[in-house]
């Protein structure tokens, strides 16, 4: 038998902090390796043969601009990021925004994100998304708003992994 554990808002609001504070040492992670990279260390591949750097930060940018939507806040504010940094694999001889364009876009939506975070009463963390039906919401209450965000932190953080090749062991 599983048991159901219903929290008072005190109780939520310890959850959704620990949450957002997870995120933002992401975030303050991916932001500390920018200031430390130059645009053409971003350019190298951050595992050989695969995603340059640039790639990565578009991505873990495209997927942030997609939390707009889900989350109920709005359209996108890159489109344009989805197509080519989301639904499309990395393609060395592809056309990509520059690393100028990529970084101010990954400022604007965690700027964006960040201030939308701090909106947010605790009560609401828990709601549906926009991705989840209400009928499957009613039968999975853990698919809320909230567990979007633990999902694009750890997402961030694996994606994190790999731009640290870009740094480290370079002989270039």
């Amino acid at each position: 038998m599983t048991t159901s554990i219903i929290a008072d808002d005190g109780e939520k609001k310890i959850f959704v902090n620990m949450v957002l504070d997870a995120w933002r040492t992401q975030n303050a992670k991916v932001d500390k390796f920018l200031a430390e990279v130059s645009d053409e260390q971003l350019a190298w591949p951050a595992v050989l043969g695969r995603n340059s750097g640039l790639y990565v930060i578009g991505h873990l940018t495209g997927v942030t601009d997609g939390l707009l939507p889900i989350l109920g806040w709005g359209e996108r504010k890159y489109p344009e990021f989805e197509e080519t940094f989301v639904k499309k694999p990395f393609d060395a001889e592809a056309k990509i925004a520059t690393a100028a364009e990529v970084r101010k876009a990954w400022k604007c939506v965690n700027d964006i994100a960040e201030k939308k975070f701090v909106e947010i009463p605790p009560d609401e963390w828990f709601d549906r998304h926009t991705a989840v039906s209400e009928e499957d919401f009613a039968k999975e209450p853990h698919r809320n708003r909230l567990n979007v965000i633990v999902n694009r932190t750890n997402h961030q953080s694996y994606h994190l992994g790999q731009l640290l090749f870009l740094t480290k062991n370079r002989e270039d």
